[in-house]
Parts: C-alpha cells; structure tokens; sequence
C-alpha cells in the first residue's frame, strides 16, 4: 500500500489500485508455496475477460519462470452463470449467487464490485452494494483529523503514533463513516474492453489526499510536475499486471527520492463524503511566507518579474514575427 500512496496511484485519474496491488502479494505466496510442496502447476479462477489472469500469470512466469499454469473458468469458457451453476453442483461454497451475482473483491486497500445490475451503466447503485462507506447523504457531524507523514509514510493520527497499517484501517472507519470514497467509474481494462467499477477505498483516498498536499509544499517544482507524469506511469504499469517489470523498479526509485522532504501533518476534515483539506505544516516546506505575503514586510523582489518575462516569452517572441514576416510576403 505504501508505495501506492507515495506514488498518488490513480488508475485513470480514479482508481486507487485495490486489487492491482494485492495480486503482486498473492503471486509471491502462491509461488513460495510451489516451492515448499513441490508443485509444478499453479491454478487461478480468473475468466479471460478481466486483468487478474495477466497479473497473476504475468508474476508467476516473473517469479517462477518454470512453473505451468492452468485457467480453468478461462480455459472451459465458463460464463458467470455457469460458473455458479457448476459450484452449486459441486456443493462448492461461494457468496456469489443467481441472486447476488456480484463479483466482489476486498483488502485493506478497499473494495471492489461489479457485474450483475452494474454491468448496465446507466443504472445507479443499490445502498446493498457498499459496506466499508456509510451513505454520505445524511453523515454525521464532520470528523477533524490529523495526519502526519515521515518521508512520504504515515506515522500519527491526531497525535497518536501508529503504523501505516493502523492508519489504514483507522482512516477507513472515520472516513467511511462519512461516506468518504466512493467511486462509480467505466475503465479501460488491460484486454481491450471497458468495464463498469463500484470501489470503496475510505482509508486510501483520505490517505492519497493528505498525501498529495503535503507534497504541495515540499516537492520542489519541476520534480512534481514529473511526479505527476511518473505516478500516472505508475499506476499503468501496476494495472497492467507489470509489478515486477524493470520499468516499475526504475519509477519506484524516482519515486522514493522525491519523498526523502515529505515530512509534516495534514489537518483534513472528513464530511459528507468529502475529505477536505484545510491546514498544512512541515519542517521542511518550500513555503515561505515572507516571499507569498502581499503585506507589509513582502520580501519577494517584484523589480525582477520583468527582465523575467521578456526572458521567458522571447521564444515566442521571435516565432510570433517570423510569422507575420512570412504571412506578409
């Protein structure tokens, strides 16, 4: 989870990872357990149609290059209803049913539904279908927290120490109980077809937020614009099932330099489904009051701004007459 937070990983702008992160951890243990049994086969229920089949054989052939792998729902074709229907025969215990044919999956990070009513877009979600987040239509009274980070990792909540796993589920209370995170999104999945998403992710998106603006007053400029572009990679590259790629190593170490000042609380207030930023301090922010005042006692030169924009408007300049020159003749 934390590399996901340092990165602000949001698959398309919305989707922060939930099941793209846990299927790297799985793929260790399944391949560790191979090992310690002797097992030359490994078995997954994915379909053909969604990302998890990629992810999980996509690290299995990473992680253990000789193992086999057998798909047997993709392999036979089995389509949701069979699938049931095929469990049922065979007494196998499953939650999903003709009565609640979602396909749900959950961790810490959050929670993930789909198919069944969902899959017609137009339709808008049933209250049955959420359990880490309460309705944020009548929430509670607002929830102040406060959040502090040590090189990009949380590490209090209002003051109390905590582990980042602590944090999680701490925040996934108090801002589930305000209906914080909630996303309804249509995806573009890795093989090709658009798919309707319901997630949860209370703890993340609150964490993610505070995150992202403690970033705001100690990332350095143009290493956060880069970020931005980098994070977007990130994510990518973690949907696509490429945990374990060259690529996503050489973004994590980008990643992490950029963290070494994100130092500091976050004061948020968590209402009505909203995480709202509201306070900001860092011993290490690039914000200095003095050089950001318009009062008395303003320290930022202004006698520079114009030898500074014929400067940085001069290649412009010079492309904007060559343009009339060559329009003119």
């Amino acid at each position: 989870c934390m590399p996901t937070l340092k990165a602000n990983a949001l698959y398309q702008g919305h989707y922060p990872l939930v099941s793209a992160i846990s299927r790297p951890v799985i793929v260790k243990h399944l391949v560790k357990a191979a090992r310690e049994f002797g097992a030359t086969t490994v078995a997954h229920g994915c379909t053909g149609k969604g990302n998890d089949q990629v992810r999980f054989e996509v690290g299995i052939q990473t992680l253990g290059p000789d193992l086999k792998c057998i798909a047997p729902v993709r392999d036979l074709a089995l389509t949701r209803d069979k699938a049931i229907a095929f469990a049922e025969e065979k007494g196998l215990p499953i939650e999903t049913t003709k009565k609640n044919p979602y396909s749900i999956d959950q961790n810490v990070w959050g929670r993930a539904v789909e198919t069944g009513y969902l899959e017609d877009i137009w339709n808008a979600p049933t209250k049955d279908i959420y359990d880490y987040t309460a309705t944020p239509e009548f929430p509670p009274a607002p929830d102040e927290v406060t959040i502090s980070f040590e090189a990009g990792i949380p590490v209090a909540i209002d003051g109390v120490k905590v582990t980042p796993l602590q944090a999680i589920k701490e925040l996934n209370r108090r801002a589930g109980a305000q209906g914080v995170g909630r996303i309804d999104v249509v995806e573009d999945r890795l093989v090709g077809i658009k798919s309707r998403e319901i997630y949860e992710a209370p703890g993340a998106m609150a964490l993610i937020t505070a995150h992202k603006h403690l970033e705001d007053i100690t990332v350095e400029r143009e290493q956060a614009r880069f970020k931005a572009t980098v994070g977007q990679r990130w994510a990518e590259l973690v949907y696509d099932g490429q945990w374990f790629s060259p690529l996503k190593r050489s973004l994590d170490a980008f990643i992490e330099d950029t963290q070494k000042y994100v130092s500091g609380d976050i004061r948020m207030t968590l209402h009505g489904g909203q995480a709202i930023v509201n306070g900001r301090r860092s011993e290490t922010s690039l914000y200095d009051f003095d050089l950001a005042t318009y009062d008395t006692g303003d320290t930022f030169d202004q006698s520079m701004a114009r030898g500074f924009i014929e400067l940085w408007g001069m290649s412009a300049k010079v492309a904007s007459g060559r343009d009339i020159r060559v329009a003119g003749q």
